[in-house]
């Protein structure tokens, strides 16, 4: 087993050296999934203003939010997220990829242009709440398994590539910020944004569908992305069929130099189709990422815990006073998206402290202190705890660190998970920490509603 391993491997990298992403084309269709995955969601909650204006007419001024529609959405958001994720990291082998990553992309474009037309179109506010609830669901499920299923996908892939994914999530939350920023700026209504910030992510999913299906057309792809059979016998390899596979691969690396670099691929592939050993359970992959599992789940708990929540209430007191509509938009979501970004990206140059770094879950335990700190910042209003950081250029020094390091820590647990473990079982590790990810998600929503009270 040991030798078909090792000499698959060293093949696998002669072919690469020759079927390299020359044209980065790969690497920018990866970037634009990445931007795909959140950049949906990231405007329908940008356009919150809207939701709720449209759900207080006609309501008393004393009940001024009978629907609770922010409590709610949050709900029917990270309930589908986690319970989707989790049934994709056991189910993704029974469906196909293609079905669970396009099937997905379709489906999100349709509840968006419903979302859109329910712009225009004037209803009775009980039925739109619950139209809404129930695009809330839908999107969040889709959204769960289309994350999912491209986490798997890119965990085939050099650590780069995770990198680059992770980076076009950030962007994502980039353009939600600039649209926020641009409509108060320019004091749109609630109505006229809205129908921007529900057309806008129907053109970039329809872009992400397109990049998805051009994908295994490019060599690089084919390579790396070969689905590898699961329909296999456990059993030790007897010492004839050792020389079998031996004979095999000799003749297959003797001829490769004579062969183009798409039969090479195919060739491999056709290879690859008759393994000595199935892939690992899910529990057994588990065993060897659960530090890396953890890690992504403390980094978005204490991210979600305090952002956007909490510091969506924050009030400028120094460069931005009397600016509220300008500070909120730039200042935490922007500034933030931005920051994490960078903190993904570095990730392609540095990758410090190792995966097998007791440093590692140190630091990303360490980020704890920044919800304190956040916390003492001019959040309004208040109760119990003092105003610490007044100065609105304190607040913005501490979401940058709390930003960049999120988005560093994030995207180097992601990227460390699937080397941690066989090739054959990186699309698992991957299915499986975009579970722990959404965890991270939902535990940093729920702690979010205990750190308000005691502000």
């Amino acid at each position: 087993m040991l030798l078909l391993e090792t000499c698959v491997t060293n093949i696998k990298m002669r072919i690469c050296k020759g079927a390299s992403d020359r044209s980065g084309l790969v690497a920018v269709i990866f970037f634009l999934l990445g931007m795909g995955t959140l950049l949906p969601w990231n405007f329908f909650i940008t356009a919150m203003n809207y939701f709720t204006d449209r759900l207080k007419n006609g309501t008393s001024s004393t009940q001024t939010d009978t629907y609770m529609f922010g409590n709610m959405s949050v709900l029917l958001a990270q309930l589908p997220l986690l319970l989707f994720t989790l049934l994709n990291s056991f189910l993704y082998q029974h469906i196909a990829e293609k079905i669970r990553i396009a099937g997905s992309m379709v489906f999100i474009l349709l509840f968006f242009i419903l979302t859109a037309i329910l712009v225009k179109f004037k209803m009775d506010q009980d039925h739109f709440f619950s139209i809404t609830m129930a695009t809330i669901w839908f999107i969040n499920m889709f959204g769960a398994v289309l994350q999912g299923s491209l986490f798997g996908l890119v965990g085939k892939l050099p650590p780069r590539f995770n990198s680059l994914f992770m980076s076009g999530q950030a962007v994502a939350g980039i353009f939600s910020g600039i649209a926020m920023l641009l409509s108060n700026i320019f004091e749109t209504d609630s109505e006229s944004s809205a129908l921007g910030y529900f057309i806008t992510p129907c053109v970039a999913t329809l872009l992400t569908l397109c990049c998805y299906l051009v994908l295994p057309h490019l060599r690089f792809a084919q390579l790396h992305l070969e689905n590898v059979s699961t329909k296999t016998t456990l059993k030790e390899p007897s010492a004839n069929s050792s020389e079998i596979v031996k004979v095999k691969l000799n003749n297959f690396d003797n001829g490769l130099d004579d062969i183009g670099e798409t039969e090479a691929c195919k060739k491999l592939n056709e290879f690859k189709q008759d393994p000595t050993e199935e892939k690992s359970t899910v529990p057994q992959v588990f065993k060897k990422i659960w530090v890396m599992a953890l890690c992504v789940t403390c980094v978005f708990a204490v991210t979600l815990s305090v952002f956007p929540a909490i510091t969506v209430n924050t009030k400028p007191s120094g460069l931005f006073d009397g600016k509220d509509n300008i500070f909120v938009p730039l200042c935490s979501f922007i500034v933030f998206n931005v920051m994490d970004w960078i903190g993904r990206s570095l990730t392609s140059r540095l990758q410090w402290p190792s995966m097998k770094s007791h440093l590692f879950p140190f630091f990303v335990v360490l980020r704890v202190v920044f919800i304190p700190a956040l916390m003492l910042c001019n959040i309004q209003p208040r109760a119990y705890l003092p105003v610490l950081f007044n100065h609105d250029m304190a607040y913005i020094i501490i979401m940058s660190l709390f930003a960049m390091t999120s988005g560093y820590f994030a995207c180097l647990s992601m990227s460390y998970a699937p080397q941690l473990v066989r090739p054959k079982d990186a699309e698992t590790a991957g299915a499986l920490m975009t579970f722990f990810l959404a965890l991270g998600l939902s535990l940093g929503a729920a702690f979010s509603f205990g750190l308000k009270r005691i502000l």
